[in-house]
């Protein structure tokens, strides 16, 4: 009996705690409008990193070179990690010429690049040009697009066949883009696009 009422009365005092803490709360919440009463873990809510979008003190000596704001573009003469420079195959007639003739795939042929190369021309390539390569991709069945070429048998608006287009000129076209066709280099790295031109070049061959 003694146990039962000590118990009850540990129930009652924690329900009392309850109530007075939230009681609290919607008093210090009631006091400013913008208030949102107690919180927990600030530290959660005013993060220590800075935000990119955030002005910074320019009098803290650390961040003084800042400028005002956090987000910095990359330091002068510096490039990305795994970055390729392409400068010297510009986006017109001659730099897609230029490509065809001097760019060599430096990947090796083998069952690994291919299946990546097959993997990535179906997310990327194949709603316009078809999985086959036959320029029958949903898009175009659907008529969203239209006068896709066949790798094998199409003919290229720059002049040629679909079928004789070197590695430089496929991968000058994906970086670049042409016609309806959009830039694909924010969408697939260097390497993996080296990895697209080695499986068009087995659709190109009908393998």
């Amino acid at each position: 009996m003694k146990g039962s009422t000590l118990a009850m009365n540990k129930n009652k005092f924690v329900y009392i705690a309850f109530l007075a803490i939230a009681f609290a709360a919607t008093v210090s919440a009631c006091k400013d409008k913008r208030s949102t009463g107690l919180e927990y873990a600030r530290n959660m809510y005013d993060a220590l990193a800075l935000n990119p979008d955030q002005p910074v003190d320019t009098t803290n000596k650390l961040l003084a070179s800042f400028k005002g704001h956090t987000a910095q573009v990359p330091p002068a003469n510096t490039k990305p990690v795994g970055f390729t420079e392409y400068d010297e195959y510009p986006n017109t007639k001659e730099g897609y010429e230029a490509a065809g003739v001097s760019m060599v795939n430096p990947l090796p042929v083998d069952t690994l690049n291919l299946a990546e190369g097959k993997h990535l021309f179906g997310v990327f390539c194949s709603p316009c040009h078809g999985e086959k390569g036959d320029g029958q991709g949903h898009l175009v069945k659907i008529e969203k697009f239209s006068g896709v070429p066949a790798y094998q048998t199409g003919a290229s608006s720059r002049g040629g066949n679909m079928v004789d287009l070197t590695p430089g000129k496929i991968y000058h076209t994906i970086t670049y883009g042409v016609n309806n066709m959009g830039s694909h280099a924010s969408q697939i790295t260097p390497t993996d696009r080296w990895k697209v031109v080695m499986y068009v070049q087995q659709l190109q061959k009908g393998q």
